[in-house]
């Protein structure tokens, strides 16, 4: 990294990019302290079904007030960027739609790409920044023998980031940096609290910045109610997979694939939701075994280690965060789509999340499965 560089950081207020920003700062460099502020979380309180009263999230206007303290604390500058009407549009509206169309989305991915990493960098270029820092835990390098930079997985893989990150451009790789790539989490809490900064024991958020307490069906309901719209009647029969109805649902905007509680269902064995189908408003329940599949298909396709998928590779690939990446065929389809055939069945592989491949610790790319 070249000396005196100026830096811009993404600050969410959580320990991470505080920890970074102290970092950055003792090192040396000039700073800038930025925070994308995406959300209100009262927004929605007093809608049925939604806390009145709401603790901060990832992004949200208490995590503002903890990030103004670090970059005061550091004396660094720092600037607040208001993006909830771009948030609205390119996250928030987006997921609705994906879940009443009864596929399960991943904001936070939706956000990376569309959103956050190209306002940090527009922003970073209006005060004269040469690059942006982020409390990601991912690596990045540029490899002159493929001529592009490459995304690869941080040295504490519990805390791996990059299912999140598949989305980044080739420029917004060259222009970010990820300082805790090569850090282990317990040493990250320990350097920012060695730095003074307030939020060295501040918890990590878990939840989906504008879904608190994670009751999804009851923010699309106070979500549509605030826009004047009503929850659209997607009610119908829970079958199985032979066509035999075990009963009724009020709607496909409660259920996700591999999910059990809140099927109303009783049962000698445990049934769970295998598939979800928006145009009958059935939702087809079984065993958990018949969760188990090999092949899956992905779109909307971003690439990183590679140009493009020119022919089959062996890649290894994850279909949810916390999913341990199991060993695939990839291979290239139609209409700029891919197949991917797993050596070994995986459980709930689930339309609307991503895939993303790897080769060792890099990322080849991703993109989402239909």
């Amino acid at each position: 990294m070249p000396e005196q560089e100026t830096i811009a950081v993404a600050m969410s207020g959580g320990v991470d990019s505080s920890a970074v920003a102290a970092l950055l700062r003792a090192q040396g460099h000039t700073l800038v302290g930025l925070t994308l502020q995406l959300w209100n979380q009262r927004r929605l309180s007093g809608h049925e079904g939604m806390p009145e009263a709401v603790q901060g999230r990832c992004c949200s206007i208490d995590d503002v007030y903890d990030a103004r303290h670090v970059a005061e604390q550091l004396d660094i500058p720092y600037y607040v960027v208001n993006q909830q009407d771009r948030f609205e549009a390119d996250v928030v509206k987006p997921f609705v739609a994906e879940y009443l169309a009864g596929r399960t989305p991943i904001p936070c991915t939706l956000c990376n790409n569309h959103l956050k990493f190209d306002q940090l960098l527009v922003t970073a270029r209006q005060i004269g920044a040469d690059r942006i820092a982020t409390g990601h835990y991912a690596r990045n390098h540029f490899d002159p023998a493929r001529n592009r930079w490459i995304l690869s997985r941080p040295a504490d893989h519990s805390k791996d980031q990059t299912y999140f990150l598949f989305g980044l451009t080739q420029e917004q790789l060259s222009r970010t940096l990820f300082p805790l790539g090569e850090m282990q989490k317990p040493a990250v809490r320990e350097m920012a609290s060695e730095a003074g900064l307030n939020v060295a024991a501040k918890p990590d958020s878990q939840e989906i910045c504008f879904i608190p307490g994670g009751d999804y069906s009851a923010f699309l309901k106070a979500y549509l109610d605030e826009q004047g719209e009503e929850l659209p009647d997607s009610s119908g029969e829970l079958v199985t997979t032979s066509g035999e109805v075990v009963g009724h649902h009020e709607g496909i905007q409660s259920f996700t694939v591999g999910q059990r509680k809140g099927l109303g269902l009783t049962s000698v064995n445990p049934l769970y939701v295998l598939s979800i189908h928006p145009d009958s408003h059935q939702v087809t329940v079984g065993a958990d075994a018949e969760l188990m599949s090999r092949d899956l298909r992905a779109n909307r396709l971003n690439w990183i280690s590679i140009p493009e998928l020119t022919e089959d590779i062996r890649v290894t690939i994850k279909i949810r965060h916390r999913h341990t990446p199991a060993a695939a065929t990839l291979s290239r389809a139609a209409n700029n789509t891919v197949t991917a055939i797993f050596d070994e069945p995986q459980r709930a592989i689930t339309p609307g999340q991503a895939a993303v491949f790897y080769q060792q610790d890099e990322v080849v790319g991703g993109g989402w499965i239909f």
